[in-house]
């Protein structure tokens, strides 16, 4: 792994950009942009648009490392180039900001009052083609409904199980077992996921790298005592589909958790604005998330 990025990512000062929609969720963000999808006819045509609004975001002056630690990339993304250059390398050599590589196919039918993640055929080879692409790590998500015990074990017991695969491989893997904030039993599920994640942390080697990436807690600080266990690299939050204002309320009550957006980031950009305007709702945006990640 990359020192330099390793440090970064432990004690730099920011957030990290979610821009990692995939094919399901694709022409819901072209959408949420302004692109209906009469504008594209094939996955090609998609995918070409969805690069046009990312690179339109990383090449936003909006976008730099005074506020984003790193961002979080779409396979597709990764194998893809910005003015010339392959993301992730755009990313580092250009912004200074540190690439993350989404690896999850997606979810399996809900069992157990979860949803685990589907297999991932293939995932030796694509992490070899991270590394060779300068990816630092990677992000896998499952989503926890309720809280069974069952379900919550199952989740954690398959995320830290990729996380060595991935973490073999040189990268450092943030692993997102997601609580749904529609839950009605949503502290109790992260009770019983906080229980799971420490008792594997218990059995790693202090000298393992891994991030966490999580629901915003029901109670504040709830994820403390995980930040301070020296394999912890960084605890990062979903927005979870809270509104910007209501994810940056919420995230500034916890010290030391810093935002991981997708959406919230996203919230008011649109292809129909002008470079001024999309790179003032982008600058207003990041400054907002910037503030709920670290001024507490």
């Amino acid at each position: 792994m990359n020192a330099k990025q390793l440090e970064r990512m432990h004690h730099g000062k920011g957030f990290i950009a979610a821009l990692d929609q995939s094919g399901g969720s694709t022409p819901k963000a072209l959408e949420l942009y302004g692109v209906k999808n009469d504008a594209y006819n094939t996955d090609d045509e998609m995918f070409d648009l969805v690069h046009a609004m990312r690179t339109r975001i990383i090449t936003s002056p909006s976008f730099s490392s005074e506020h984003i630690l790193a961002a979080i990339l779409f396979e597709n993304t990764m194998d893809r180039k910005i003015e010339g250059s392959y993301t992730s390398d755009y990313l580092w050599d250009t912004k200074g900001v540190v690439p993350i590589l989404k690896v999850d196919k997606g979810l399996s039918a809900e069992k157990d009052d979860v949803q685990l993640m589907k297999d991932i055929p293939g995932l030796d080879d694509l992490l070899d083609r991270a590394v060779a692409r300068h990816v630092f790590g990677t992000k896998e998500r499952s989503v926890i409904k309720h809280a069974n015990r069952k379900g919550v074990k199952a989740i954690v017991d398959q995320q830290f199980a990729m996380g060595r695969q991935i973490a073999s491989h040189g990268l450092v893997p943030i692993l997102e077992p997601e609580v749904s904030i529609f839950s009605e039993d949503k502290a109790d599920a992260e009770a019983l996921l906080k229980e799971e994640i420490l008792r594997h942390l218990d059995e790693m080697p202090a000298d393992a790298k891994i991030m966490l990436k999580v629901s915003i807690p029901t109670v504040d600080g709830f994820y403390s005592d995980v930040m301070e266990r020296p394999q912890v690299v960084r605890v990062v939050a979903l927005s979870g589909g809270y509104t910007r204002d209501e994810a940056d309320a919420r995230l500034v009550k916890n010290p030391g958790l810093i935002a991981s957006f997708s959406r919230a980031l996203l919230q008011g950009l649109l292809a129909q604005q002008s470079d001024g305007e999309f790179n003032s709702t982008l600058a207003e945006s990041v400054a907002e998330i910037y503030k709920a990640s670290v001024d507490k």
